[in-house]
């Protein structure tokens, strides 16, 4: 379980295509939400975190999402349904 949390918490930091060591399937997509309404910022924030998170296949699903905005961000929790249980995470973007 720590090997996913860890996995989760990696995936969620890295920047997908930006660095070549990492395949174009691993990471998420982010900085392109910068600048971005909050309206399109929280969906597409869902979908890409599901998506991301989903590539390893030991995580099975991600639920439950709920967002906090404050001023010039967005903050994702949610739940990931792993293999071996469940686990908390969240992200949070700068729009």
């Amino acid at each position: 379980m720590e090997a996913v949390k860890q996995a989760v918490y990696k995936i969620l930091q890295t920047e997908r295509y930006k660095y070549v060591i990492y395949d174009w399937n691993y990471g998420v997509e982010l900085e392109d939400l910068f600048g971005k309404a909050v309206s399109f910022v929280i969906p597409e924030l869902q979908r890409r975190i599901t998506e991301a998170l989903l590539a390893d296949d030991r995580i099975e699903a991600v639920t439950d999402f709920s967002f906090q905005t404050e001023k010039g961000s967005v903050t994702a929790t949610f739940r990931v349904q792993t293999i071996w249980g469940d686990l908390e995470a969240e992200r949070t973007v700068e729009i």
